[in-house]
């Protein structure tokens, strides 16, 4: 054979194998999604949602935002949780007001406006207005605002998929690689686990249009203090009605 057509012979025979060779690589990553994460895509819906409960229990800290429908009344979060106590914002209705528990003393700060909606006469609400109140533990407010700042309570909860559990994919949140599973097809919530590092939760989506919740800042740190006397109020008595 001539030596110029040998050399093009090899030259397309070399050319070939590495067109395969770089279908097999392309092949190879794009049926291997799992390939460098945490392993926890390989699971069962089962085994991710008890390994992703258990990350989250074990955390000292999260932040979690996002909506909470409960009894027909929608509720906006920002949250910073940990065992010792919790700190953030709430609104519902249009009012917002601030979340502070540091062990057992929950306080709930808020304008006058706030505290006119929830049945405050003019004087109540100014004395208030923009101070810490004490909660006594036996007000019907604490009941049911403390939840919403205690971690271990919350996402016991929340990170509950109700129905038969299955596995709905790969997915990203932010960057960050997830594992999706659903709880009856998505009727009984949705929620992505991070497939990167620790299975943490990463966003949830509540059975029954129940609300739409992130979590982030797993394991970072905050302080929780008691605020200085000259910005707490001791109500005395039963709270407003909120």
């Amino acid at each position: 054979m001539p030596q110029g057509r040998t050399r093009r012979a090899a030259l397309a025979t070399a050319t070939c194998a590495l067109a395969v060779t770089g279908a097999m690589v392309l092949t190879g990553c794009s049926e291997n999604p799992d390939a460098g994460t945490n392993g926890v895509g390989k699971l069962s819906a089962d085994q991710i949602q008890a390994k992703t409960r258990a990350a989250a229990q074990t955390a000292p800290a999260v932040r979690l935002s996002g909506t909470v429908v409960t009894s027909g009344r929608t509720y906006t979060l920002d949250m910073q949780l940990k065992a010792e106590g919790g700190t953030g914002s709430v609104t519902s209705e249009g009012a917002t007001f601030r979340l502070l528990r540091v062990g057992k003393q929950l306080y709930l700060k808020a304008d006058a406006d706030f505290w006119n909606h929830a049945g405050g006469s003019g004087g109540t609400a100014g004395k208030l207005d923009g101070k810490y109140v004490k909660v006594p533990q036996g007000d019907p407010a604490y009941k049911k605002f403390s939840g919403f700042t205690d971690k271990d309570l919350l996402l016991d909860g929340l990170l509950t998929l109700h129905g038969k559990l299955a596995a709905d994919g790969h997915h990203d949140q932010s960057g960050t690689p997830t594992i999706r599973i659903t709880g009856d097809s998505g009727s009984g919530g949705t929620l992505d686990v991070s497939l990167k590092g620790t299975p943490y939760p990463l966003r949830l989506e509540r059975g029954g249009s129940a609300g739409t919740l992130r979590f982030s800042d797993w394991g970072k740190d905050f302080a929780v203090t008691d605020p200085a006397k000259s910005e707490t109020v001791d109500y005395g008595r039963q709270l407003p009605t909120s």
